[in-house]
């Protein structure tokens, strides 16, 4: 596993790597990291394995997935009323990210991790079980107060966001803004780590892009393919 993640993060930082490839190796960092996270006894041999330039990286994907995992109390016995659909291209939505910091202030690593959570850069169309709607995920009300625009499209949803996290301590005080979005230290603490990776090294962007859909289900994980609909 440790050589996988070496692999595959090699052509996802390589900015002469083609689209297809970086996709692939994106799939495969995902599933190395989501692995690690379900078989716990797997973190110290892993990390131990890992290349020592990766290591800092590999914890803290493995560190923000468990936070992940751990949010997920029951397994679902049924699927989502959900469609998967492609993401946006990478470039555009980094285009996005980086306008809205341009005008709120707020790092564009941070609304790339809260995107990444909340529907894996927009490939989830569907409510959340809670009723949040889009994209970056907006409550009704919250939408009403800071959305403009279209909550489901993409630019319109980040900038949203924004003004929101701005509204709530960004930049200065990203944790407190992050909670407000998610009032789950675990989520916090998920969103800041994958975005300390991207700060680090903007190519890592590439990576968590390609990521796919998992749902927990009670018989095991289940890929979401994109194309998938509960409707079939």
């Amino acid at each position: 596993m440790a050589g996988q993640l070496q692999t595959a993060h090699a052509t996802i930082t390589d900015p002469g790597a083609p689209a297809d490839a970086i996709a692939a190796a994106a799939h495969l960092e995902q599933q190395v990291f989501r692995l690690v996270v379900n078989q716990p006894d797997l973190v110290g041999p892993f990390s131990a394995a890992v290349p020592a330039e990766l290591r800092a990286y590999a914890e803290g994907n493995v560190t923000a997935g468990t936070r992940l995992r751990a949010m997920t109390t029951r397994p679902r016995e049924t699927f989502p009323d959900w469609r998967i659909v492609p993401p946006a291209p990478a470039g555009e939505l980094l285009g996005y990210y980086k306008q809205a910091e341009a005008t709120y202030g707020v790092p564009w690593a941070y609304l790339a991790g809260i995107h990444l959570v909340e529907t894996r850069m927009g490939r989830i169309r569907g409510l959340s079980s809670a009723g949040a709607q889009g994209p970056m995920q907006f409550m009704p009300a919250t939408w009403a107060a800071f959305g403009q625009g279209d909550v489901n499209d993409n630019r319109d949803a980040i900038m949203a966001a924004a003004r929101y996290l701005k509204r709530n301590g960004a930049p200065d005080n990203m944790r407190n803004a992050l909670w407000n979005y998610n009032h789950d230290n675990r989520y916090v603490d998920a969103v800041q780590l994958y975005a300390l990776q991207m700060q680090a090294d903007e190519r890592s962007y590439y990576g968590y892009h390609g990521w796919q859909v998992y749902y927990v289900m009670v018989g095991g994980d289940a890929l979401l393919h994109e194309g998938w609909s509960k409707a079939g």
